[in-house]
């Protein structure tokens, strides 16, 4: 913990127990009219039922604040505004920069989670719609990581089921040889398609592909053989998009439907042997409580169809189970579209009533909304498709080469492409990520490309230009690491206790799941840092003490920078 508001408030939270004689929140939060104000004297005295006032003068006489906060004052009806003391500044920043995390805590309660993310179909094109769910659970995956937890990446891809039979059938009529290179090229839509459009023009070709299917279930080792054919090609062209964009699964985080088709029919017994299982229609079914449909009628979840197939919830449940049972997890995250938000209400609620699940065991859908062109409808390319990942991470790419050719021509062109990528890829993932994920966001190429405002070239932009005062200096920056810190400036201040809340930005962001409150903290940051280079000498410091101590400032925030865009899965160039 190095956030002097968290300390601060651990601090007052004895005070108010010395005063309530039982636990209250003070409630401290940072404010302008001085560094931090507590906000819980109101609420504890009208409990207590005693003036304010004298309640928070009363605190103020028990709150132990000596080495922290250089001075505490009494505002309005009960208020309490508290001024930090600088050296307790400086000391936190000391401990920050000899901690693994940069101050950042580590969990209370290490936890085991499964991440549920990406999840594209095998044969089918990885398309922007795949975007969101790929690097908010990336960036969820590196923090929950950071702060010591054990994560379990998941990528449940659709690699079963009845179009399989279609596409096997396809693959047989162009031959092996002549599909694996297709997929390999990444046709994968084109594949799809054409197996389409004959099971929908052919009925010989539909037949085959129906028994096709029955083969595939019934465990045919020669359809198995073909099916993971269409498997390896889709896997090998999916990893090609993981690699470029940077995300960390690999095929060892592949949990396709598939992996459960052997848990199915015990999910089907264990549900009959609670007592929950019901026929509906020909359908065995369970009624979760709690759930209509537009006739106020139960709705059901439907485990197993009339002709005996399962259906998609039922592979959930087989998920449930192995990952409670198999796994040992205790939380399960969901990154998954807003639309599927019932689906897993009802699987939490299903769960619960089968027993599979305890009071200590969680599953969170981790919910988000759309990418939108500029007409506020789905983005689709030109000819009306829906924008391939690949696509779009090509063109990030090329625009970003051309933003780096005219920002600095000086570069060579391996260093240009590398920084481009950098950006490029830094642009989709920010644009994204520092959008509050349960909202919709317009896909725009000019604004997430910007040098200048809440984007990840400006964030990019702000850590290169730190790097580029050490080599106008001539100064490693590792050498200058351990002296002192001075603050003589407000902006050094301000910028010192912007640093020390690096740990509640990511505490905060992990707590609701949401990455861009992490986004909103580093663009804080990087502002703050401006507002300090044009306010503070840094190369022309009036002594040479105090221009290290400003070097080191700058390298602090450099650090911090870095560290933070990382966890979002975003590479900091050192030069632009």
């Amino acid at each position: 913990m190095s956030d002097p508001v968290s300390i601060v408030s651990s601090l007052a939270a004895t005070a108010f127990v010395a005063v309530a004689g039982k636990n209250a929140d003070p409630i401290v939060r940072p404010s302008d009219r001085a560094d931090a104000q507590i906000n819980g004297v109101l609420p504890l005295a009208k409990s207590l039922g005693r003036n304010p006032r004298e309640v928070a003068e009363e605190l103020v006489s028990k709150l132990n604040l000596e080495g922290t906060c250089s001075k505490v004052e009494i505002a309005g009806p009960g208020f309490i505004n508290l001024t930090f003391d600088d050296g307790f500044l400086l000391r936190e920043l000391q401990k920050a920069l000899t901690s693994e995390r940069l101050g950042v805590g580590a969990a209370e309660v290490s936890r085991r989670i499964v991440v549920d993310y990406s999840a594209p179909n095998v044969a089918k094109e990885m398309h922007v719609g795949h975007l969101r769910g790929t690097v908010i659970g990336d960036a969820l995956v590196r923090m929950l990581q950071f702060v010591g937890h054990t994560v379990i990446r998941e990528n449940h891809i659709g690699d079963w089921g009845t179009p399989f039979g279609m596409l096997i059938e396809h693959l047989l009529d162009v031959g092996e040889t002549s599909a694996a290179d297709e997929l390999s090229l990444g046709d994968l839509n084109g594949f799809y398609k054409a197996a389409r459009a004959k099971f929908d023009a052919d009925d010989t070709f539909k037949e085959r592909a129906r028994l096709r299917v029955v083969s595939l279930q019934g465990g045919d080792s020669e359809t198995l053989r073909l099916w993971r054919i269409l498997v390896a090609e889709s896997t090998r062209y999916f990893n090609t998009v993981y690699q470029r964009l940077g995300v960390l699964l690999t095929d060892d985080d592949l949990a396709g439907e598939s992996k459960y088709n052997d848990l199915l029919p015990k999910v089907v017994e264990r549900l009959r042997d609670k007592g929950i299982l019901e026929e509906s229609d020909g359908a065995e079914v369970v009624f979760p409580p709690g759930f209509l449909n537009r006739d106020n009628e139960p709705l059901p979840m439907i485990i197993r169809k009339g002709d005996g197939g399962y259906n998609y919830a039922t592979t959930d449940l087989a998920c449930v189970l192995d990952r409670i049972e198999r796994l040992q997890v205790s939380l399960m995250l969901y990154v998954v579209g807003s639309p599927q938000a019932q689906h897993f209400q009802m699987l939490d609620a299903v769960c619960r009533m089968a027993g599979w699940m305890g009071d200590t065991d969680e599953a969170v859908h981790v919910a988000f909304g759309s990418v939108l062109g500029s007409d506020r409808k789905m983005l689709k390319s030109r000819d009306g498709d829906t924008v391939k990942l690949v696509e779009l991470i090509d063109e990030a790419i090329d625009r970003a080469a051309a933003a780096v050719a005219n920002k600095n021509p000086e570069l060579s062109e391996s260093e240009r492409a590398n920084v481009a990528r950098m950006i490029g890829i830094g642009a989709i993932k920010y644009a994204d990520l520092s959008t509050d994920r349960i909202k919709d966001y317009i896909f725009d190429w000019d604004r997430m490309l910007a040098f200048e405002g809440n984007t990840a070239p400006y964030l990019q932009y702000a850590h290169a230009r730190i790097c580029s005062i050490f080599r106008r200096a001539g100064v490693d920056r590792g050498a200058l690491r351990g002296g002192d810190i001075a603050i003589t400036h407000p902006a050094e201040r301000a910028l010192v206790i912007r640093l020390l809340q690096f740990d509640t930005a990511v505490g905060e962001t992990i707590e609701r799941y949401s990455p861009h409150r992490l986004c909103t903290y580093i663009y804080d940051l990087a502002t703050d840092f401006t507002a300090f280079y044009e306010n503070c000498p840094v190369l022309k410091a009036e002594t040479d003490e105090l221009r290290e101590s400003r070097l080191r400032l700058a390298d602090t925030t450099a650090l911090v920078i870095n560290r933070a865009l990382g966890l979002l899965g975003i590479e900091s160039p050192e030069v632009m």
